[in-house]
């Protein structure tokens, strides 16, 4: 006994001091990696933004398994925030060193909402210097960026998409009946369609509506922005989505939406000019726009700080992922902001298609308190709808854009079984209970009439609670927010005619509108919250640094892999304590 105690213990300090060891190097790696020193921008410089990213309206750090994957080579890449690249363009519009703009890649996402408001900043660039942009073949979202560039060129191979937008939601109602899982409902609104994916294989009538109205919208300014950009009628447009869909190189050109097409060594001789050099010269001086955006800018001249706060993802119970809104976590980062004597206003940016009910009203809560004490404007970006409208709705103004989707102002419970899946594999459950509604949320049985028309008492009680919420935070009638609510999306531009949005306008005038409130309109500065650095992930982060990778772009089975992911993650997210959701419809994403 004497001799394995000895044995453990001297296993066990080599493995504290093997684990230290590897601790202090891990650090000392990160430090020496830190260490390296901040990028310069070299004079003459092409600033390249590679779209073949997603956009993000905060900075997200990595979970550790996303982190070690980009690291070893895995599919991923860090996305772009977009505050951030839009700080940067406009940064650069004004920098010596920056000649030109050069746009090129695909971008993997981001929602029309936030492709307008970098699309504004990109003008903004287009103003003082040369915009440049290049593709393969130009993708409706990338071509919405790009349309407006001083010259927009084509590789003689590529095909523009001028196709119009679809939505194609996925339903799983006939596989769950078919494996023996079982989903009973209970909602309130007519358009709240975020249950049918669970229930049946095809789309209400009613939500196959608001989809259409929605997707009109987006289109509608995607033809209007496009054909401001290129001197064409938005009904030429049409047209070529109706006859053509897809545009050969020439095709594009004949119709005035490219100006020049050119293989990509042509294209860097033109860009080897701006940066005063020669055809014949092997490089040319150049830097990533997100290089440049981590490089800081000018000390801040303002007086007064105006912070801003990033609600984006899902909204989750508890503290929730770095890419889900935990409603403990952001009512504590409001909690901090409202405390915090030195911010003396707040701008909480809302990219959220809402979740759980509790955790939204948490947040809500932090933000009615913190209105009382200083200035709170929303600005919505792609998504605030549902619970993200429920989180937004008492700001003292909303900014939305034409193309934000929001409003989805309704509650829906969705309680699964599995009784008939288990019973068929051999696995049964008893029970012994002290009261009829003592397991309610169980999943080993269909719920009964009882549970039901409780839990139903229960959804219908949080809809009055968020109509009533609405019509006092907005100034509306009841009866009036009842008309406009059933579940139903609008795009920005419906909001502001429903009254459930202020005013159109992005972050920056958000930003604005919050200084003006604080009477510091022409004497501020931004900050956001106060990030605590976790040193492994940006270890594992920093292994995967150096020049950055350029993704494949995804086939069609990568795409149908992705979009189960997603739906499972969606389905994970749905962890409310009392099972009641202030969500919109699962699918509205556009292709």
């Amino acid at each position: 006994m004497k001799d394995f105690l000895k044995s453990f213990f001297a296993t066990l300090l080599a493995l504290i001091v093997a684990g230290g060891l590897a601790l202090v190097l891990g650090f000392g790696l990160l430090a020496a990696i830190g260490s390296s020193g901040t990028p310069t921008v070299p004079g003459k410089a092409v600033l390249v933004f590679d779209l073949d990213t997603s956009l993000t309206d905060g900075e997200r750090d990595a979970e550790p398994g996303e982190a070690l994957s980009e690291a070893l080579g895995g599919r991923g890449g860090h996305p772009q925030a977009l505050p951030a690249a839009i700080e940067a363009l406009d940064r650069a519009a004004s920098d010596a060193r920056i000649t030109a703009l050069f746009l090129t890649g695909n971008l993997q996402g981001g929602g029309p909402a936030q492709l307008r408001e970098l699309r504004e900043a990109i003008q903004r660039f287009k103003a003082k210097k040369p915009v440049l942009a290049y593709n393969l073949g130009w993708s409706k979202r990338d071509y919405y960026l790009a349309a407006g560039a001083t010259t927009v060129f084509m590789n003689p191979f590529g095909e523009m998409e001028v196709n119009g937008l679809a939505s194609e939601p996925m339903f799983f109602g006939e596989a769950f009946k078919k494996y023996g899982v079982e989903v009973q409902v209970t909602r309130v609104g007519k358009y709240k369609s975020a249950v049918e994916p669970f229930i049946t294989d095809r789309m209400s009538e009613p939500n196959r509506e608001q989809i259409q109205k929605l997707l009109d919208d987006i289109w509608g300014e995607w033809k209007d922005t496009v054909a401001k950009d290129r001197k064409k009628a938005p009904s030429d447009l049409q047209t070529i989505a109706d006859e053509r869909g897809l545009l050969e190189a020439e095709d594009a050109k004949k119709h005035g939406l490219v100006d020049r097409i050119a293989p990509y060594d042509e294209v860097l001789d033109e860009l080897k000019k701006l940066a005063g050099k020669q055809p014949k010269d092997k490089d040319f001086s150049q830097i990533t726009l997100a290089t440049y955006a981590g490089i800081p800018g000018d000390a801040k001249s303002g007086k007064t700080r105006v912070a801003v706060l990033v609600a984006e993802g899902e909204i989750v119970d508890g503290e929730g992922k770095s890419s889900q809104i935990g409603g403990e976590r952001l009512s504590r980062e409001l909690r901090r902001l409202r405390l915090d004597e030195r911010v003396k206003a707040v701008v909480l940016r809302v990219n959220s298609p809402g979740g759980s009910a509790s955790a939204s009203e948490l947040i809500q809560r932090e933000v009615v308190l913190t209105k009382k004490v200083k200035p709170l404007v929303v600005s919505m970006g792609h998504l605030a709808a549902s619970g993200g409208y429920w989180i937004s709705t008492y700001g003292d103004r909303i900014f939305a854009e034409p193309t934000t989707i929001t409003g989805s102002i309704g509650v829906f419970g969705l309680l699964p079984n599995v009784k008939k899946l288990a019973n068929e594999h051999g696995i049964t459950w008893d029970s012994v209970q002290t009261a009829k509604l003592a397991n309610p949320m169980t999943l080993t049985r269909p719920k009964n009439d009882v549970e039901l028309n409780r839990i139903q008492g229960l959804v219908d009680h949080i809809y009055e609670q968020f109509i009533s919420k609405v019509a006092d935070s907005r100034k509306l009638k009841k009866d009036v927010v009842h008309e406009i609510a059933q579940g139903r999306v609008w795009s920005g531009q419906e909001a502001v005619k429903l009254g459930l949005v202020d005013e159109i306008g992005g972050l920056g005038a958000a930003l604005k509108h919050a200084a003006k409130m604080a009477k510091a309109e022409n004497d501020f500065y931004v900050v956001g919250p106060e990030r605590e650095p976790d040193a492994i992930k940006e270890l594992l982060k920093s292994l995967g640094q150096g020049k950055p990778r350029k993704l494949a772009k995804p086939g069609p089975v990568d795409v149908l892999a992705e979009t189960f992911k997603v739906q499972f993650e969606r389905i994970s997210a749905l962890n409310d304590p009392r099972g009641v959701y202030a969500r919109m419809a699962f699918e509205i994403d556009l292709k």
